[in-house]
């Protein structure tokens, strides 16, 4: 049942997976054009923004200017801590496996 201000309005369960589907997808589109503030990037990566800024000047992540302020696709910011997440992952797997041959774990 999909509620609204007005009414309530009763919908076979077909209609109600296809209307939520839909809503899916243009919710992703959105998001893969979304663009974010230097700042904002800043907060989903829980680093600072002087730090997010040198990512950025790096090329660690592609942006694009207008005037002085830079901006971040979502998707790309996404995609990176993604990537960023897997490595950190790997490195510890690999301290994991040094500290047990050493025999300290």
């Amino acid at each position: 049942m999909i509620t609204s201000t007005f009414s309530d309005v009763n919908l076979p369960a077909k209609h109600e997976s296809k209307i939520a589907e839909k809503g899916l997808r243009e919710f992703a589109a959105f998001l893969s054009t979304k663009l974010e503030t230097t700042q904002e990037a800043a907060n989903i990566l829980n680093v600072s923004r002087p730090h997010m800024v040198k990512l950025l000047e790096d090329g660690c992540l592609p942006f694009h200017k207008t005037g002085r302020h830079r901006h971040i696709r979502f998707a790309d910011l996404m995609e990176y801590k993604k990537q960023r997440n897997a490595e950190s992952m790997e490195a510890m797997r690999e301290l994991a496996n040094q500290a047990q041959e050493l025999g300290i774990y």
